[in-house]
């Protein structure tokens, strides 16, 4: 009895530790899915007034500037840390993002 409870122990470890995986696999998106849904973001932005236009020309400056470092990452392919790079990246300008959508700035 103690050898099955062990073995039904042991799977119950095993799917523990493959949730969070595949959790965290499911959770990527692709670069140019990102890129798409950021810029969305800052059009619907300057549409509702929730960004002024000066806050959105900054916004659309980072984010061409974003683009073009990503087309020279790939050139030769993106490697693992040129990836983690352009990720933190555009976490930070998503960031930026909300804050000014949400700044109380509005355009009237």
């Amino acid at each position: 009895m103690n050898r099955i409870t062990r073995i039904v122990a042991g799977f119950s470890l095993a799917a523990a530790v493959a949730v969070p995986t595949v959790a965290n696999a499911q959770a990527w998106q692709s670069i140019n899915a990102r890129q798409a849904r950021l810029e969305a973001r800052i059009n619907q932005g300057v549409r509702s007034g929730a960004l002024t236009r000066p806050e959105a020309a900054r916004l659309r400056s980072d984010f061409r500037a974003l683009t073009r470092l990503e087309a020279r990452y790939r050139v030769n392919g993106l490697s693992l840390g040129e990836r983690r790079d352009l990720d933190r990246r555009f976490d930070a300008l998503s960031a930026r993002i909300r804050y000014q959508k949400h700044d109380r700035n509005h355009r009237w």
